[in-house]
């Protein structure tokens, strides 16, 4: 098949770029299988399995903007991962990578990232998002240090985090947008990518993600997993699908999540990536 992939985004993703990381690897995937690829993305993007449509970011401000123009003749279906201003002349589906307000309508051809995000917008079309192991370490051995990975706002639990480790004794790393006011357990890493991230999730003994939030799917989730590093969160969206007990712990509160971390050793780093 020949696939045009769409996203208003400079790919690869600079920064953490959840949604643009997928995209690379979705190209990546989809070229291995044998399939043709078209990348329309930001100029300046470069993903070597595709061949490169380059959008104007000026023109994509516009209302009547019809990304139709620039799919190629002979695609076959365009998977856009940025909502179309207008239907596209082509066979397309969208996958939607956050969460709508509530009483918005999703695209009739819209897929979802996991069971739960499907459901609650009344739909049952979801696929998992993965990742490519080969751009993570894998290490069994771990250093004695707890990690939070992802942007600090308070829907992605990071405070339940601090306080969590702090009750539990561990030191935590924090890697996010910006930087909180930090304790002698606490360190802050700052914004991480590419092999210095790698390297925070592998070594680390577990990741923290009390969602306070009912995530969609949660990559960061499988990037921890991939790296033989098991998870700490809470029930929230697509967590239960992915955290099975094999491979790490939920609960629903703080109260719950403290006395699981002394759990958590007992998840094999084997299991985790197998889980991936």
């Amino acid at each position: 098949m020949h696939v045009a992939l769409y996203v208003q985004s400079l790919l690869p993703a600079r920064g953490y770029g959840g949604t643009q990381r997928v995209v690379v690897w979705l190209a990546r995937g989809l070229a291995e299988l044998g399939h043709q690829v078209t990348l329309l993305a930001l100029r300046g993007s470069q993903v070597p399995e595709a061949h490169l449509v380059a959008l104007d970011p000026k023109q994509l401000r516009s209302r009547d903007y019809d990304i139709s123009l620039h799919v190629p003749e002979s695609a076959d279906i365009l998977h856009a991962h940025t909502p179309l201003t207008k239907p596209s002349a082509q066979p397309y589906v969208f996958t939607l990578h956050g969460n709508l307000r509530e009483g918005v309508t999703p695209p009739h051809n819209s897929i979802f990232l996991s069971d739960s995000h499907a459901r609650r917008h009344g739909r049952i079309a979801f696929v998992y998002n993965g990742v490519d192991p080969a751009d993570y370490l894998f290490q069994s051995a771990k250093e004695p240090y707890d990690l939070f990975l992802g942007r600090l706002h308070s829907v992605k639990g990071y405070r339940w985090a601090i306080e969590g480790a702090k009750r539990c004794g561990k030191q935590l790393v924090i890697a996010g947008g910006w930087r909180p006011s930090l304790r002698p357990s606490l360190r802050f890493a700052g914004s991480v990518d590419g092999q210095r991230k790698a390297a925070l999730l592998a070594r680390a003994e577990c990741l923290w993600m009390p969602a306070l939030w009912d995530e969609p799917f949660g990559l960061t989730l499988l990037e921890a997993l991939a790296s033989g590093t098991p998870v700490l969160g809470t029930r929230r969206g697509a967590l239960p699908e992915v955290v099975s007990p094999e491979v790490g712990a939920l609960g629903d509160t703080l109260e719950d999540l403290v006395p699981l971390r002394s759990t958590i050793g007992k998840c094999r780093p084997e299991a985790c990536r197998s889980r991936v």
